[in-house]
Formats: structure tokens, sequence, C-alpha cells
């Protein structure tokens, strides 16, 4: 008895099938679905196919692999253009040429949290299609800079053989090391690997660095730094260079070692790269006016143009700040030395007078390179209790004569920021502490004190003078600048505001005050926290630029970076070019630096984005090994972020962010309710809301990759909508009605440095 043979598909059938999946697909896989065999059946599917893609019923991707008409191939090279609001990484197709927008593309992150990527970023990816205008991608690998076989990771005994496993979150493989490649390295040892990739199999592991032991807090910095690529050591000449600089002598400096100027910086600071003074102004004039003097360390006195040490500054960027270790943007001999503005030291600076009046408004500013002193190295803490009635042997003699004049200039400084409506977004910030072998023993909230707020105005006023003057003599520079925020996110955080009564009028201008005004009606409110960091991703990222566009965040014109030329090549590249603008003497902004500014602002950019990401990797990686010494206890949390693959948390106290994978959630479909920020379940109509608290229970912490895993905690299932109103579209936990379907689904610029102090 013959078979009876299947009927031959028809064109919508063949289109149907081809919309349906996710990625483009072979003529073989359509042939094998509607069970075509034979050679004739074969030539007639190919004819079929090519009546149909003539027709552009489908299309064909540079695989010969059949998709949907404007389908996007299955593998391709995206840029980052986005973080949302929701945390969700965006991309487009690098180069895209079609006419209109390309299509939605999230980028996926690995099982144990974010992309790790940031706007700019390009990367090999493979595309999942969700529909015609949505796509998911999963990183194949990073192509920002030339693909590097190098690996950071700990070796593994497994048996008798030995692994690598990578300390790169998005990288879950383990590569077998030969004993012949191991180089000395144990089960347990941080090292630096090269990986010899051969076609066709798994690669060729050699050790090529021991960089520590997993088991020593002092690596976890290390393995930041040796992921990061930032570089460590200094080239010769550098060094050579730096410990052949001299103190300086007065010269033609204007001579300011008799003005008792004073640095204030966290208890922890290494370097002290600016000093403050102030007095009230005499001019009758002025009434109520104040005069102030910022000298900030005169770093282009030792760094010339295009000399070894300046070469290797240009390569950093900046310094980078982990616990336990700073990573400088220059040798010690400087940084730590004559760069440093020290008690009882001579120092060369550059200085600014700047006269306010009586509401904080710059009347005037003078530059001058000048040779000061400084009178005492004072901590933010002392600052305060001194001013608060609680001096002691340090600050109360300082108390009278700088200290009080200080905070009477602040606060005129103050009153000119509130005029403004600057953004002030309140982040808690942690601190963490450290037990005698290196490891985290506990955390708190870092106060946010007047002395602090002090330094930080005192700085933007120093460095809105440094941009008036660089603009004034029409001299080439980098701004500091912050665009508005993108409209479409306003939009998204216009939706989300609104059910919980705050409204934003989207005008034709977008001013920092709007956000202000929402941020005073939510204090003290359950859903304050998630207004504050929607508020945050909705802004543009602060960046260096010759073209001056202003500072949203800081509602002012012009700005720049003056203030930190130790540790940040921006704030040097503004000291060269005050020097040439006015006259100062040698070490001015040459030619070809003018020139090479565009370049040069993207660098830096890029080094800042790395130094911070680094950072917060290390920290990542202390707190997971706080953490793993945990696993299996409750904690109370926040919900930080809401994506379609699940809820990441903060841990209250240590602030420690980990994921709730949407497959750990109760049993049910969930949607992602990008207007609501929520997951929002089809059965059981259970919410999981932006800023909702829960208690989560840690599953794994892992300190190699810095990465922790959560779950909710027993009677947690239905506690997700709390934390403020529900949106108006969402049903509320008591008009919940279950449903037949019951699948799971699968899947500004207030940059601190070391010590706290914005710039």
């Amino acid at each position: 008895m013959t078979s009876r043979k299947a009927p031959f598909p028809t064109k919508a059938e063949i289109v149907a099938f081809v919309q349906e999946h996710d990625v483009p697909v072979h003529k073989r896989e359509i042939a094998r679905a509607f069970h075509i065999h034979d050679a004739e059946d074969k030539r007639r599917l190919k004819a079929l196919l090519k009546e149909l893609q003539a027709d552009g019923k489908i299309g064909r991707d540079a695989g010969k692999r059949v998709a949907p008409p404007e389908a996007l191939p299955a593998v391709m090279v995206l840029t980052v253009v986005a973080v949302d609001l929701d945390g969700e990484t965006i991309a487009v197709p690098t180069n895209w040429r079609k006419e209109g927008a390309p299509p939605r593309i999230v980028v996926m992150p690995d099982r144990r949290g974010h992309a790790g990527l940031t706007e700019g970023d390009r990367l090999l990816a493979r595309l999942s299609r969700q529909d015609d205008r949505f796509y998911e991608a999963r990183v194949i690998r990073k192509l920002d800079r030339p693909r590097s076989n190098r690996v950071i990771g700990v070796i593994r005994a497994r048996g008798r053989r030995a692994v690598l496993q990578p300390a790169d979150k998005r990288d879950d493989r383990e590569y077998p090391v030969p004993d012949s490649r191991l180089a000395g390295a144990e089960d347990g040892d941080i090292v630096a690997a090269e990986l010899h990739r051969a076609r066709g199999g798994p690669p060729d592991v050699e050790v090529v660095e021991v960089l520590g032991r997993a088991d020593d807090p002092r690596s976890i910095s290390l393995i930041a730094i040796a992921t990061a690529g930032i570089p460590v050591e200094f080239p010769p000449a550098a060094v050579e260079q730096a410990e052949q600089a001299r103190p300086p002598t007065l010269g033609k400096r204007e001579d300011l070692r008799q003005i008792p100027l004073v640095t204030i910086d966290g208890a922890d600071a290494r370097d002290f790269d600016d000093a403050v003074h102030a007095t009230p102004d005499d001019d009758p004039g002025n009434e109520g006016g104040w005069k102030l003097l910022v000298a900030i360390a005169d770093v282009s006195s030792y760094v010339d143009p295009d000399s070894p040490l300046d070469r290797e500054a240009f390569r950093r960027g900046n310094s980078v700040y982990f616990p336990d270790r700073v990573v400088p943007m220059l040798p010690e001999a400087l940084s730590n030395g004559l760069c440093s503005l020290v008690p009882g030291e001579d120092r060369a600076c550059l200085a600014v007078r700047i006269t306010i009046d009586a509401t904080g408004q710059i009347r005037d500013h003078r530059f001058t390179r000048g040779l000061m002193r400084s009178a005492a190295r004072l901590t933010y803490e002392q600052v305060q209790a001194a001013v608060d009635g609680g001096p002691d042997d340090l600050t109360g003699p300082l108390l009278g004569p700088v200290l009080e004049p200080l905070f009477g200039a602040y606060r005129a400084l103050d009153t000119a920021r509130l005029k403004r409506g600057t953004l002030d977004l309140e982040i808690p910030e942690r601190t963490v502490a450290f037990d005698d072998h290196g490891w985290i023993s506990g955390f708190a909230e870092r106060q946010r004190l007047d002395s602090h707020k002090l330094i930080e105005e005192f700085m933007i006023a120093a460095n809105v003078a440094a941009a008036r003057a660089l603009i004034e003599r029409r001299t080439g520079t980098l701004f500091r600048v912050h665009d508005a925020p993108d409209r479409a996110k306003l939009m998204a955080l216009k939706e989300f505001l609104a059910p919980y009564g705050y409204t934003i009028a989207l005008g034709q201008v977008i001013r920092p005050r709007m956000f202000a005004q929402v941020l005073k009606q939510a204090a003290g409110r359950p859903e304050a926290p998630a207004v504050s960091e929607l508020i945050l991703r909705a802004q543009a990222q602060a960046r260096y630029e010759p073209e001056n566009i202003g500072h949203f965040g800081l509602a002012l014109p012009a700005y720049c970076h003056f203030t930190s030329p130790i540790r940040r090549y921006a704030d040097l590249v503004v000291h060269r070019g005050l020097v040439r603008a006015l006259g100062l003497g040698d070490g001015g902004l040459t030619e070809r630096e003018e020139a090479r500014l565009e370049e040069t602002g993207e660098h830096v950019s890029t080094t800042e984005r790395t130094a911070a990401s680094a950072e917060r990797d290390a920290m990542d990686r202390y707190v997971s090994a706080y953490l793993s010494g945990h696993v299996g206890e409750a904690f109370q949390a926040r919900i930080s972020s809401v994506t379609r693959f699940g809820l990441f948390v903060s841990v209250e106290p240590s602030g420690a962010d980990g994921l709730i994978p949407i497959s750990t959630l109760p049993d049910d479909f969930y949607d992602h309710d990008e207007r609501a920020h929520a997951l929002v379940g089809r059965r059981w109509g259970r919410i999981y809301r932006l800023g909702a608290r829960l208690e989560v229970v840690l599953v794994e912490a892992d300190p190699i990759t810095g990465s922790s895993l959560f779950k909710l905690a027993r009677g947690q299932k239905d506690e997700g909508a709390s934390g403020g109103l529900e949106a108006e579209d969402l049903p509320s936990q008591r008009e919940r009605r279950p449903r037949r379907d019951t699948r799971r689904d699968s899947g500004p610029d207030r940059s601190r440095g070391r010590s706290g102090k914005r710039r």
C-alpha cells in the first residue's frame, strides 16, 4: 500500500509559515515542514519562493534564508542608541539605510542581569523577530574595541582538569585549560589568559598572568581594572618626567600664600586639587556681596603638551577610584605630590577671583597664576561640626575668619541655584565599611551635608567663570555639555506620572524646574524613589564637546570642567585654554590641540564611561562577596527596574542590585506594560510595578562576576502592587479574574568625585 503524498503548500501557507518564525528560515526547513521530499516538488518550491520574492511577499537575507520582506537578518551589527526608562538597552542596525525608522531592537541580557552596554557601543548580535517592528537581540560579542583574545577569569578545578571561569557576567562558558598552559596557576587563582581560537573546536587557553586569589579582597579591584582594560603601569618616560618636576618658585606668579585657603574633602580623599576662601565684599555698590577665591592645582605647569606625561594622561583620560586603590591619571610624584594642595607647602595654582552679589549672581571674575600655601586640610564632617557648634582644635581658630565667610558666600550661591531651578536628584548614596581584612562589614547612607553643597557651589561658580572667560576670548575648549531630555522619554515619563497625580507640561522649551516641582511634590510619598529614578533615566548623558550647547541639569548656558586637572584630562585642556587666552605664561593650548578638540572630547567622554563602569563593577563584586555568605536569607527590597525578562530589585541596606527572573514569578503569563513600568499577570492579575517594596530571598551571589539572583519570599506573591497608585488601565488587586491562558513568559550631570563633589 503506497503512502499518501502531502498536498503541496499554497503561497499563503508559505507566507504564514515564514511570518510565524522569529528568525529567517532556510528553504530546506520549509520543505521539511510541508513534507516536500522528491526532486520535482523541491524544484517547484524553489520557483514558488522566487515568485513570492518578486511579488514582495517574502525577502532573502545574505545567507539566502527566507524572511518577511522587511525582516532584519538573523545576525547583524547593532549600535546602542539609548537605555529606556525601564533600563532596557535599545539598539538600531549600524548601517541602516532604508527609508523610515528602523524597528525597535531590545538587547537582551544574560540570565544574571543587564546587558552591560551604554550609548554608542557597537555589537554583533543574533536577532529574534517578535513582530514586524520589534526584535530581541542577544549579544555575540562587543565591537567597541578590536576583538581581544584576552580573558580575565578564575581557574577552577573540575576533577582532574582545570577550567577558566570568565569574570565577565555576559560569558557563561567555561574554557578548558591544559596543564601545560596553566603557568603555575592553581584552583582559585584570578588570571589573565589568551584564547587562541581554533576553527571547529574549543579555544586553546593559555594563562599569561596570575593577578591574585579569588578569596583575597584586594583582587576584586584587579578584576575590574583588567576587564575594563584600564592601564595601570606608567611608561618609564612619563614617570621620569614626573619625578624630575621641581617645587614652584614665585617668579611671575601672584603670591597668594598669605590668604588662608583651605581644602575640604572626604575623609578618604587621596588627592587635593582645589582650595577655597571667601570674604564679604567691601564695595558699597555690592551690599551683601562676596569675594570668592578658588585655587586649583596648576597641572599645566608640569605637563607639557605632547610630552610623555601628556600622552599617557590623554590615554587614561581620568583617574579611576576603587575602594582599595586609585588608578591615577598622573604618576604619584604629581598626583599625590607637587600637584596635591597639601597644607603648609608651596604649590603652583591657577586661581580665579569671583565677585558675587547678595543673590549669588556672578558680577565679575579674574584668573591668575599664583603660588599658594594651604592653611588646612579639612573634612566635610569637621567643617559641618564646626559651624554647627562643635569645632575641634583644627577648625576652632578657622571658624570665624575662614569657615563662617565660606558659608555666607555659599548661602548666596545657593540662592542663585534655587532661582535657576536646577535639577537636584537626591538619589541615596551609600557608604561601605570594610573590616581589617578588606571585606565589607556594613553599609550606611551617606549624609548630605551643607559642607558638601558648599564645595559643589564654589566649584560650579569657578567652572562657569572659566567657560565665560574662554567664550569671551573666543578660545577653543572642551565644554561640559548636558542636552535637554529626549521628548520620547519625557512622554513615557509623563504617562507614568499621570496616575500618581503629577503633571509635566511639555511645551516648546523643557526646563529642569519642572522636574524640581515634581520631586518636591513627591517628597515623602511611597513612590518618591521610583519618581526620582525615572526622572534620572529620562536625562541625557553629559559629555565633553568643543561646541557649547549649555548644561541642562545645572540650568547654565555655558559650563566647563576646570576644578580637577589632577584627575580629569578635560580640565587640563581647559587650563591650557585659559593660559593661552589670558596670556598667563607657558603651557597654553597649542594649535594642534585646538584642531583635535572634537576627537579629544569623544575620547575623554569614553574613558569617563569606562571608569564609571569599572568602579560600579568593582563595587558589585564587593557587594556580591558580602552577600555570598547570606544565600537563602530574606531581605527587604524595592523594584528598581521592570523589564520583559524580569524584575531588578535594590536590596536594603546594601543597595545591591539583583534580578528576579520572570520564570520564578508566580505561575502566569506576564505582559510587560511599558507605560506603567509593570509586569501584569494575564491569569491572576498580579502586578509588579516599579518602586514596589518586596521581601526577597537571595538565591545566588557570585563575587567573580558581581551578579546576584533573587526570588520572591513566601507570602510575597501578591504584594508587588504596593508602593504607589496603580495605572488607570491595570486591574486592581481586588478585581482579579482568572483567565484561561496559564503560560509563563520566557523570557544629570551630578558627576561626583571620590569625595562626593559635584562638578
